[in-house]
């Protein structure tokens, strides 16, 4: 069966998107197969796209014609858009009547300010809807070739944000050093040295593993294997750059093995 032919069998399941509504959707890591099919079926049906800038623009080939595309994507140290004018531009756009598309990078409940949106929306009596999307902490593992969890190297694995490094919003990371567990590091490329020195002050050995998975899924992927105590100069003599995830212990040595049995798969 084509694919045509699957999807049309599918879509009287999926949901009509209702003039006036706000669907808060999540658009994966990055790669077009990661997106779901209630967010491909939105796509198709949005007047207006309100989009981040880790959404990938191959993504909005997927939309209708004709379709308004706002962008208001952020990045850490530039001008960005503003987190109210975002909100106000939603409400406004569902209250003229368009179907609303709120579309963010990985999945909008996590760390993608999904939960402030959909406060607003609730707050101004705006009807929306959330479409999980593929979260970039676990699936950029995956891919990378790095399991979030295996049974005998870990039984938790913490998803934490990077932005606040060193300020006095930081994360507790001497405390997450101390649960011996796997970390996943949002938005750390640029404070890198001060979580690795704050984990190694909490109690983590210099030579605990650590990736840096820069374009998660994307065809310009790139993976840093290094420890602990060298990552932050590796990652910036090899010209890392956002975005990227960080993680941090043992299920890492299972790339060397993972990643390349997965790459002689498919390239046989």
């Amino acid at each position: 069966m084509r694919l045509e032919q699957s999807l049309a069998r599918l879509s009287p399941k999926l949901p009509e998107f209702e003039a006036g509504h706000v669907w808060l959707a999540g658009a994966g890591p990055g790669a077009v197969g990661c997106l779901t099919l209630d967010v491909l079926s939105a796509l198709s049906q949005a007047d207006a796209i309100v989009y981040d800038a880790l959404v990938d623009p191959s993504i909005l080939d997927a939309a209708r014609e004709n379709v308004q595309l706002h962008f208001v994507g952020k990045r850490g140290g530039r001008e960005s858009a503003r987190q109210d004018d975002i909100t106000a531009l939603l409400i406004h756009l569902a209250r003229d009547g368009q179907r609303v598309l709120r579309l963010k990078g990985g999945d909008p409940y996590i760390f993608g300010r999904g939960g402030e949106e959909a406060l607003a929306l609730a707050r101004a009596a705006i009807p929306f809807r959330i479409l999980p999307g593929v979260t970039s902490g676990l699936a950029a593992l995956a891919n990378a070739g790095i399991p979030a969890t295996m049974r005998g190297f870990n039984k938790a694995i913490t998803l934490a944000t990077g932005h606040a490094a060193g300020t006095p919003d930081d994360v507790d990371w001497a405390a997450l050093a101390r649960a011996g567990q796997p970390i996943v590091v949002y938005m750390g490329l640029k404070n890198l040295p001060e979580i690795a020195k704050a984990l190694i002050g909490g109690g983590l050995a210099p030579a605990t593993p650590v990736a840096v998975i820069m374009a998660a899924t994307t065809p310009v992927e790139r993976v840093l294997v290094a420890t602990l105590a060298t990552v932050a100069e590796r990652a910036a003599a090899d010209g890392f750059v956002s975005p990227a995830l960080i993680v941090v212990g043992d299920i890492v040595s299972l790339r060397a093995e993972l990643a390349g049995a997965a790459a002689e798969a498919k390239s046989a």
